[in-house]
């Protein structure tokens, strides 16, 4: 595993070129349809909301988030981000794009997710109580509750050092998580213009 996430680190940045370059050729090849844009919103905007939602409660390396999405799913940014990638395969409806994407998501997460757990699992002692209560990617319906000293419940997550804290705006700009937004605006202002400008430029050059 740990030579597997030594190469997906080294493919990653060629792997995003690759998948810039193929969107634009279909993005070209073929005219977005607008009921095909409107329908990837149902994806876009959620995926946007739960990467900014949970940059809110992560604090990186410091302590084992627990609360918020993380009581639902152990990899909430990566949901998101998948949901966005399939929204935007969605509004080209383009197989190429939705292979690529899927493939690059597999290459690359997979190793990442496994090595980020390795490192919670040696920093946090609670975090093999955490994993049997949290999904690894697939949400859970009920959120897993801090765990209650008095009741001691049995969905709880034990260890719970800190009480529950919501979403913060400052972790939020911190991590700059408004930039998956602007980058997402930019995606679709291509999808809409991007076309119809290559046109009229190609037309006034001739």
């Amino acid at each position: 595993m740990e030579r597997w996430q030594r190469i997906a680190r080294r493919i990653r940045v060629p792997l995003g070129f690759l998948t810039a370059a193929l969107y634009l050729f279909e993005l070209i090849r073929n005219a977005p349809r607008p009921s095909a844009i409107a329908w990837s919103l149902v994806l876009v905007l959620p995926g946007l909301w739960l990467r900014g939602y949970s940059s809110g409660y992560v604090k990186k390396n410091r302590e084992l988030t627990t609360t918020g999405p993380y009581a639902h799913t152990r990899n909430p940014l990566y949901l998101g981000s998948m949901l966005i990638a399939a929204g935007f395969a969605v509004a080209l409806l383009s197989w190429p794009v939705a292979v690529v994407l899927a493939a690059g998501f597999a290459v690359i997460y997979i190793p990442v997710i496994a090595s980020e757990e390795r490192f919670l699992r040696a920093a946090f002692p609670q975090f093999d109580a955490y994993c049997r209560l949290v999904p690894r990617l697939v949400p859970r319906l009920t959120p897993a509750r801090p765990l209650d000293q008095k009741t001691a419940a049995p969905d709880a997550i034990p260890d719970s050092s800190a009480p529950p804290q919501g979403c913060s705006l400052s972790l939020y700009l911190r991590h700059r998580e408004y930039n998956a937004a602007i980058g997402a605006a930019l995606i679709y202002l291509s999808l809409l213009f991007l076309r119809p400008a290559m046109a009229a430029f190609f037309d006034w050059v001739r």
